[in-house]
C-alpha cells in the first residue's frame, strides 16, 4: 500500500491505508472489518506474522497495522453485528469501510415524515441528488479516532476527505467493542 500519502499520526496513516486498499478491490463491495495492532509490538511479538504481512523490512517504529478479520455475516444489521465483538488485548484499536448512499443537506427539507426504514433507504435510493459513498472510520482504544470518506463520483486519492468527527455514530459504535 505504497501509495498511501504520508499523514500526521498513525491512526491517520491507517485510515487511509483501510481507504487505498477498499478503494484496489472496486465498489460494491461488502463491510470489512479491521483490527488495528502497534506494528512494533507486531513485529517483536509475533515475528512470522509480520513476515507473512510485509513488515520484517519496515523501517517505522511508530504506526498501526490493519489486519482484515473474518467476512461480516451477510443478512446481519451492521449495528447487532459490531455489538457480538470484543477485541484482545493485543488489537490496539478497529477499524470498518462501508459504502452507503448520502444525501446532501439540501435534501433534507424533502425527505417524507413517518417512512419506515425500509422505505427510507428506497426513497435515498431513488433520489436524485444521491451520493454513493465509501467510509473509513477507525477508534484505537484511548478514543482517538479517525474517518475517510470518499465519493464514487469523485473516486481518486487526492479527493479523500478525512476528520475525527465525520461519521460519529458509526465511530461510537466501533467505540463501542472496545467497552467491557
Amino acid at each position: 500500500m505504497s501509495n498511501t500519502p504520508m499523514a500526521a499520526n498513525p491512526l491517520t496513516r491507517a485510515v487511509l491505508e483501510i481507504d487505498e486498499y477498499a478503494s484496489g478491490l472496486g465498489w460494491d463491495q461488502p463491510a470489512r472489518l479491521f483490527a488495528l495492532v502497534d506494528t512494533a509490538r507486531l513485529k517483536a511479538q509475533e515475528p512470522a506474522l509480520a513476515a507473512q504481512l510485509g513488515l520484517q523490512d519496515e523501517s517505522e517504529t511508530t504506526g498501526l497495522t490493519p489486519i482484515e478479520q473474518d467476512e461480516i455475516p451477510a443478512g446481519k444489521a451492521l449495528d447487532e453485528f459490531l455489538g457480538t465483538i470484543a477485541w484482545p488485548d493485543a488489537v490496539a484499536g478497529c477499524a470498518l469501510t462501508v459504502e452507503r448512499l448520502m444525501l446532501p443537506p439540501s435534501a433534507e427539507s424533502s425527505v417524507p415524515h413517518g417512512l419506515s426504514e425500509t422505505k427510507l433507504t428506497a426513497w435515498v435510493a431513488q433520489h436524485p441528488d444521491r451520493q454513493e459513498v465509501r467510509m473509513t472510520v477507525a477508534v484505537l482504544r484511548d478514543g482517538s479516532r479517525d474517518c475517510a470518506i470518499r465519493l464514487r463520483e469523485k473516486d481518486s486519492p487526492t479527493e479523500v476527505l478525512t476528520g475525527p468527527e465525520l461519521v460519529p455514530g458509526l465511530a461510537e459504535a466501533l467505540a463501542a467493542t472496545f467497552v467491557d
